[in-house]
C-alpha cells in the first residue's frame, strides 16, 4: 500500500502577512501602525471632551492631567483633536493612494496593451501630466476643485498618476508576448478580461509596493495643503489643520506644533517601514 502524502495547506493572507513581518523593522511598523489605528478609532470614546468643546479658562494651557497634550487658542482638548484629526490624515492618504492607483493601473493597461497609436497617446498624456512638480499640481487642482475630503483626495491623487501609469505598461510591454495571453486570445477572450484577469494579477506587485509607500507621501502632501490654507479646513481637526493653526504660535507655545507634528512623523515612519516589508514579501529574490 502507498503511504498517502499530507499536503500542508496554508493560507495566503497569513502567508504574506508572515513574508511581510519578516523583518524586525517590519514588524515594528505593523505595530505602530495598530497603535496608530487603535488610537485614532477607539480612543476618542474614552476622552471626556468632545471635537469642538471650549475651555476658555485654559486657552493655550500646557499638557496637564486634565489635558495631556494641553489645549490649542479656542481651548479645544488637543488629544481629542489629534484622535479625530488622525481619522481624516489616515482616510485622505489611503484613499488618494488607491484612487491614483486604480487610474494609473487603467491608463498604463491600456496603453501596453494595445500598443502602436494608442500608448503613444496615453504615454505623451502621461508626460504632459508630469509636467508639473506634484505639489504644484497639487495646488492648483484644490485650489480649483475647492477645500474638503474629496476634493483633497482628488488633488493629491492626480499627482500619482502618471508615474503608476508608467510603470504598469512597462510591465505588461514583458509580459503581453508570453504564451498564455496567446492562449487566452486562442479562445476569445475579449481585451478587458485578458488585460485585467490575466496580465494584471502578473504586474501588480511593483504597483502595491509603490501604492503602500505612497500613503504615506499622501499624507504628507495633505498636511502641506492644510498647513497653506487648503485641504481640510477648520474647525475640521487634520493634522496638517491642526499645524496650520499652531504656526502662529510656534515660540509661545511650541505644542500647538509639536503634537500634530509628531504624530505626522510617527505615521509616515510606520507606513514607509510596512512598505519596505510589503517590497520584501513580494521580491521573488528574498522567499526561501
Amino acid at each position: 500500500m502507498s503511504e498517502a502524502i499530507e499536503v500542508k495547506r496554508t493560507n495566503p493572507a497569513v502567508d504574506f502577512m508572515g513574508r511581510v513581518t519578516k523583518a524586525f523593522s517590519a514588524k515594528l511598523g505593523v505595530v505602530l501602525i495598530v497603535l496608530v489605528l487603535l488610537f485614532v478609532l477607539i480612543g476618542p470614546f474614552f476622552t471626556p471632551y468632545g471635537m469642538n468643546d471650549v475651555d476658555l479658562l485654559n486657552m493655550y494651557a500646557g499638557p496637564s492631567l486634565a489635558h495631556p497634550f494641553g489645549c490649542d487658542s479656542m481651548g479645544h482638548d488637543i488629544l481629542t483633536r489629534l484622535m479625530l484629526g488622525g481619522r481624516y490624515s489616515l482616510a485622505i492618504g489611503f484613499c488618494s493612494a488607491l484612487f491614483g492607483a486604480v487610474v494609473g493601473i487603467i491608463l498604463g493597461s491600456i496603453g501596453g496593451y494595445f500598443g502602436g497609436v494608442t500608448e503613444t497617446l496615453v504615454m505623451r498624456i502621461c508626460d504632459i501630466w508630469s509636467a508639473l512638480p506634484s505639489m504644484m499640481l497639487c495646488i492648483l487642482v484644490s485650489n480649483a476643485l475647492g477645500s474638503g475630503f474629496f476634493s483633497t483626495v482628488i488633488a493629491l491623487a492626480v499627482g500619482t498618476v502618471p508615474g503608476i501609469a508608467r510603470l504598469i505598461r512597462g510591465q505588461i510591454l514583458t509580459e503581453r508576448s508570453k504564451e498564455y495571453i496567446e492562449a487566452a486570445q486562442s479562445i476569445n477572450c475579449s481585451n478587458v478580461v485578458i488585460m485585467f484577469k490575466h496580465l494584471l494579477p502578473n504586474v501588480i506587485q511593483p504597483v502595491i509596493v509603490t501604492t503602500t509607500m505612497g500613503i504615506g507621501s499622501a499624507m504628507i502632501m495633505a498636511a502641506s495643503l492644510s498647513y497653506i490654507g487648503l485641504g481640510i479646513q477648520p474647525p475640521n481637526p487634520e493634522w496638517g489643520a491642526m499645524l496650520s493653526e499652531g504656526r502662529s504660535y510656534i515660540r509661545t507655545y511650541p505644542h500647538l506644533i509639536l503634537v500634530p507634528g509628531i504624530a505626522i512623523a510617527i505615521t509616515v515612519f510606520a507606513i514607509n517601514l510596512v512598505g519596505d516589508g510589503v517590497r520584501d514579501a513580494l521580491d521573488p529574490k528574498l522567499r526561501d
